[in-house]
């Protein structure tokens, strides 16, 4: 079973722009294409940053330093008048942050919300740009049937993974909620199949109600009672007992 990556959900050559793309053209790929933001390379195809709609407006909205974000602050005045006006390094969000294609969804959630962006380029081990993903593409990844989680359910986690026969364990979903019913060998078994069943994408929440033949809870570290034989009586020689 493999968890989804963001390889798996992000849109791959995505458009670009470069710095010195006019707002104009940027403005007009933005609306004929029905995006919402461009990584932005230099000479060498490295990201350099990222141009978005909310730039786009910015530049024309009256400026208000209390609402100015972190990296227009550090901007000087010199620095400004340096870019040439009009175009997208003029406005762009400089030095983007980025993921890796093999991270996993949540981990790209986590960095959208930590940084309070929409979209992320996409970029391998040598910096290179290899897509762009955006925050619809991952809530679109979580919207999934009951019926296609349910089939995840049985054929990922229960019969690839774990072995166990379909029959032998009761998958319900309802809204993204599983309930796993039945009985399986061991209990570390149970715990590990609610496990997997959470890192599904889809899922909700898990409900077990799986009971287990043997408790092998030695193996997670918490060994199992063994009762010790009781002490056999013995007979000293001068006939007490012991």
């Amino acid at each position: 079973m493999r968890n989804s990556t963001v390889a798996d959900v992000m849109t791959r050559r995505p458009l670009t722009a470069r710095p010195a793309m006019p707002l104009k053209e940027l403005a007009r790929v933005l609306t004929e294409h029905g995006i919402s933001a461009l990584p932005v390379l230099d000479r060498d195809d490295r990201v350099v940053g990222i141009v978005s709609e909310r730039d786009l407006l910015s530049e024309q909205a009256e400026p208000s330093p209390r609402r100015a974000r972190w990296w227009q602050r550090r901007r000087t005045r010199q620095e400004i008048r340096r870019s040439p006006g009009g175009t997208v390094g003029h406005v762009m969000t400089e030095d983007p942050v980025t993921v890796s294609p093999r991270a996993t969804l949540a981990e790209a959630a986590g960095r959208m919300i930590e940084h309070e962006v929409k979209h992320l380029p996409v970029v391998d081990e040598h910096g290179a740009l290899v897509g762009m993903v955006s925050r619809g593409d991952l809530v679109r990844r979580f919207v999934r049937s009951d019926d296609e989680i349910r089939a995840d359910v049985i054929d990922d986690v229960l019969l690839h993974v774990l072995w166990i026969d379909a029959t032998q364990v009761e998958v319900t979903v309802t809204d993204g909620i599983v309930t796993l019913a039945g009985t399986v060998d061991l209990r570390s078994t149970a715990q590990i199949a609610e496990r997997l069943v959470h890192r599904l994408d889809g899922v909700v929440d898990v409900v077990s109600a799986l009971t287990y033949l043997t408790d092998d809870g030695g193996l997670e570290g918490r060994p199992p009672h063994t009762p010790q034989p009781a002490a056999t009586p013995t007979t000293d020689r001068t006939g007490i007992t012991t």
